[in-house]
């Protein structure tokens, strides 16, 4: 199975070890699901997970970002014709996890904030990825 997971779901893994978030990445980690990713995904996720107001541990995250570039499978993302907008209609940075979803053989875009994607069977909140 391959998914895209939204940097939401990432942080609130690294946040919170218990939690279903986490539990989706440890499916990642341990190979179970295959991470479907581009460079805009990376820098986002490197971006997000190095700022200074999380305080996360570095060597913890490099070694994350060092796993989805070996193990992830890198996309050639196409742009798809869609319009996104968060709720005070600017546009939203969660177009690059929908084109790498749709340019790729994934299953599941998984988020914490599914209100700025289309309304699409496949685009999950974690809880919701865990009943399946």
């Amino acid at each position: 199975m391959k998914v895209v997971l939204d940097t939401n779901v990432i942080v609130s893994a690294f946040l919170n070890p218990k939690g279903i978030p986490a539990e989706i990445v440890s499916l990642v980690l341990s190979e179970k699901i295959i991470l479907c990713y581009d460079n805009k995904i990376l820098s986002e996720y490197t971006d997000v997970l190095t700022r200074s107001k999380f305080n996360f541990n570095k060597e913890l995250v490099n070694d994350f970002l060092e796993f989805v570039k070996i193990y992830g499978e890198y996309i050639v993302a196409e742009s798809q014709d869609i319009q996104f907008f968060d709720e005070s209609d600017r546009r939203s940075d969660d177009k690059i996890f929908y084109d790498v979803f749709r340019s790729s053989a994934a299953n599941y875009i998984i988020t914490g904030n599914k209100k700025h994607y289309p309304k699409e069977k496949n685009i999950l909140l974690p809880r919701e990825f865990k009943e399946i």
